[in-house]
């Protein structure tokens, strides 16, 4: 019976050890690498002028510094776009007093989706201070889309049958660099997203 315990004992010492190794590498990796920069060499988002919920002009002016995450959606979606705005209700409840970290939303509908359509869905979905929604000439929205956020591989000239959906959450980092994409509707890749924040928040200090 002795023999059988230490037998036992011993495959669940060969089993657990490395699970343990692959662990305290994570935990490494997590606390003492940087992010990758992602896009291309010298890759940034590009200069942008949209109009925000409240009706104003927003440019890239308004990231200075800043963490940023980001979405494309549109108002009238029916399963997809809920789901990532619920998401990112998650990471703004974590940090909607951080002058730092904003959230900005790039509508894909930009017909249906005024500055005033987009007003009634931040007071619907109930979004706090540090969310911007943005809308435009659709040209704009898709070549940001495309070219600065990379969210699709498919061509596109933002014209009338143009239409882009995606369920990726992305992490810009003060310098507009891309530091993470992340599927918004799936838990574990939210809950990556804000471990990646603090990375990043330690980065930038």
């Amino acid at each position: 019976m002795k023999k059988q315990y230490h037998t036992w004992l011993f495959m669940a010492a060969v089993l657990l050890l490395p699970m343990g190794v692959l662990a305290l590498v994570k935990w490494y990796e997590r606390n003492n690498t940087p992010l990758p920069v992602m896009g291309g060499e010298g890759h940034t988002i590009a200069d942008f002028s949209l109009v925000n919920q409240h009706g104003t002009i927003t440019t890239q002016k308004a990231w200075e510094g800043k963490i940023v995450v980001a979405d494309f959606f549109f108002t009238h979606c029916p399963v997809v776009c809920p789901k990532m705005t619920r998401s990112l209700k998650e990471v703004q409840r974590l940090y909607v007093n951080d002058e730092n970290l904003l959230i900005t939303s790039f509508t894909v509908d930009p017909e249906r989706d005024s500055a005033a359509q987009l007003q009634r869905y931040a007071e619907r979905m109930d979004l706090q201070k540090n969310w911007l929604l943005l809308t435009g000439a659709k040209k704009d929205l898709y070549r940001l889309a495309r070219h600065s956020f990379k969210i699709t591989a498919t061509d596109g000239d933002g014209g009338p049958d143009d239409f882009i959906h995606s369920e990726l959450l992305i992490l810009i980092d003060g310098q507009r660099r891309i530091r993470g994409y992340y599927n918004g509707t799936v838990p574990g890749e939210v809950e990556e997203l804000m471990i990646d924040i603090e990375r990043l928040k330690k980065e930038q200090d």
